[in-house]
């Protein structure tokens, strides 16, 4: 055993002291010791002891008193404690064991007998440690790669999220631009936004890229149609927000989750007059009625193969036009006080003029 191990003899009796640290000297160990009780008690609260050797029968507190003290501390409780006892009493014996020892010698000593417990409870309790401290190393082990799977499965996600985005803008006009700026305007309102938090904000950024995810299952002859689309057309459009969320709200994952009601509901409007549910206000989830206003904004300053790009100054005006009506007064407010960087973000990802624009500006 370590000669480092630190033992604590308590024992109102000094004799029996001293003839329990002659018989284990030789095993190498550190000894401290104690009279009483109180005593005891006031040398574990300052020193780390291994083991406790504790007479039952003292004057003032007794070994039974001071061993339920130390199982009540938590910063004692571990310390093994075996009971020197002058009788096999098996009431007080069972009562020991109760209040948390782990074993008992009688007197007088057999010192053989005392080694050998002795050194089996130290390594009892040393290996006790080692087994605690490799099943706490293994449990941060586990825990961080736990961490580090989670972390990996949800890049993933967010990957897949824009591929499949992006594959869905394939089967129309609008590239994969539109994706990434309708992620960057819901990412800077919710940035603005005082009742987002910053896990708000990220969540927006990578669930904003599958609002028009359904249009997969539409017609492509009707996604495409230059012209204005009939009535009936138009209800089979509408019908994109129920099929992404019938896609992705089987999934209890946060973004997926995220994904799914902005895609049933960003088509909502503030005054209850939009689709395909007629929710009105409150109702609406905040992260759609954010993606609602980005998406609009977006769709109008840039072309489609529908319409020409709006100017910026006109599409202002249609979003504080729509102020309460299909979009959130707050929103609008707050996209008033940020417009030069909703305009920097059109910049950054300003589409090439289209063939016949080229043609024209030559002409």
């Amino acid at each position: 055993m370590d000669y480092q191990t630190h033992i604590l003899i308590v024992d109102d009796v000094t004799d029996n002291i001293e003839v329990v640290m002659n018989l284990l000297k030789e095993e190498g160990y550190d000894f401290s010791f104690a009279t009483d009780g109180e005593q005891a008690l006031s040398l574990v609260q300052s020193n780390p002891f291994d083991l406790i050797l504790l007479d039952i029968m003292m004057p003032g507190l007794s070994g039974f008193e001071v061993c339920q003290k130390l199982k009540q501390d938590p910063q004692t409780q571990e310390i093994p404690v075996i009971f020197l006892t002058a009788k096999v009493d098996i009431d007080a014996i069972s009562r020991g064991f109760e209040l948390g020892a782990v074993d008992y010698i009688t007197k007088p000593f057999n010192g053989e007998e005392l080694i050998a417990r002795v050194r089996n409870h130290l390594e009892l309790s040393h290996a006790k440690k080692l087994l605690k401290q490799n099943n706490l190393t293994l449990k941060q082990h586990l825990t961080h790669r736990t961490q580090r799977f989670a972390t990996e499965l949800e890049e993933n996600q967010k990957e897949m999220i824009f591929l499949l985005a992006e594959l869905m803008e394939t089967t129309s006009d609008e590239t994969g631009q539109h994706i990434h700026r309708v992620a960057e305007f819901s990412h800077l309102l919710a940035y603005y936004d005082p009742s987002m938090s910053e896990e708000d904000e990220d969540t927006l950024f990578h669930a904003a890229p599958m609002h028009d995810i359904g249009k997969i299952k539409i017609p492509i002859e009707i996604l495409n149609k230059p012209g204005k689309l009939t009535e009936s057309e138009f209800e089979i459009v509408k019908t994109h927000t129920r099929l992404a969320y019938e896609m992705m709200s089987f999934s209890d994952r946060a973004l997926m989750k995220a994904s799914a009601i902005i895609a049933l509901q960003h088509h909502e409007r503030w005054d209850g007059r939009g689709y395909p549910n007629q929710l009105k206000g409150d109702a609406i989830h905040p992260y759609a009625r954010i993606v609602a206003l980005a998406d609009v904004f977006d769709a109008l300053a840039n072309r489609r193969h529908y319409k020409a790009a709006w100017p910026l100054e006109d599409v202002v005006a249609y979003i504080n036009e729509q102020r309460g009506k299909q979009f959130e007064p707050k929103l609008v407010d707050l996209f008033n006080a940020h417009q030069d960087e909703f305009a920097a973000i059109l910049e950054k990802h300003r589409q090439p003029p289209a063939p016949h624009e080229l043609y024209e500006r030559e002409g």
